[in-house]
């Protein structure tokens, strides 16, 4: 089993037994290539992921680096739940319509590719997830994200703030606003859904409406 050390704690009912390999934050290509070497040695190998290993996960990661390292193993990716969709659950529906994901994390990615992306999200529409808006060194980058929000929305969009989702004991839903939402506290471990132009509140819910209402098929 190989995984950040905090996503191996969370299925701890599951290691009895296991050889366990962790490691801190910006090592994932060290976990990956162990993970693969492991395999390559015989090994049936769990490389453990937080939500689902596709989305920001470490799926990519590990067929890029077998691919790279000419390792000749079978591969299975095993479908999760992506942050967004546990936070959806929370709030309500407010990704009933097309939306969009965007990591405001610039670790790997230029902050001016980021804000282009978002710019064209904001300006199409689309409901927003934003994965990674804040962390203890990096505290800029969401006020810009949401000065580009307010250019094509009102102060009054809905907005979702989702923290720990699934942890029980850690676990805030808050459901906000545009003009508001950046006094709620948030960090990495939570994550922001804009709504889009025609995004409501229903009371304590927040919901993107199909179009369902009326509609004569």
């Amino acid at each position: 089993m190989v995984g950040y050390k905090r996503y191996l704690d969370n299925i701890n009912d599951l290691l009895d037994g296991k050889e366990l390999i962790s490691s801190g934050m910006t090592k994932e290509a060290d976990r990956c290539r162990a993970a693969l070497q492991k395999a390559a040695a015989g090994k049936t190998v769990s490389l453990v992921s937080s939500g689902d290993a596709g989305v920001y996960g470490m799926a990519g990661l590990a067929l890029e680096l077998s691919r790279e390292d000419g390792a000749d193993i079978d591969i299975e990716i095993v479908p999760g739940i992506s942050a967004v969709n546990s936070a959806s659950a929370r709030l309500g529906a407010p990704i009933m319509l097309d939306y969009a994901t965007v990591s405001l994390s610039d670790l790997l990615v230029l902050w001016d590719e980021i804000k282009k992306k978002l710019e064209a999200v904001a300006s199409a529409d689309f409901a927003v997830a934003l994965y990674n808006p804040k962390s203890k060194k990096r505290v800029g980058q969401l006020s810009e994200a949401a000065e580009i929000f307010k250019k094509y929305r009102s102060g009054s969009t809905p907005v979702g703030v989702c923290t720990s989702v699934g942890y029980s004991d850690e676990e805030k839903i808050v459901l906000t606003d545009l003009d508001s939402f950046q006094n709620e506290e948030i960090g990495m471990m939570t994550t922001v859904i804009i709504g889009s132009s025609k995004t409501e509140r229903i009371g304590d819910w927040m919901v993107a409406p199909r179009g369902y209402k009326g509609k004569r098929f």
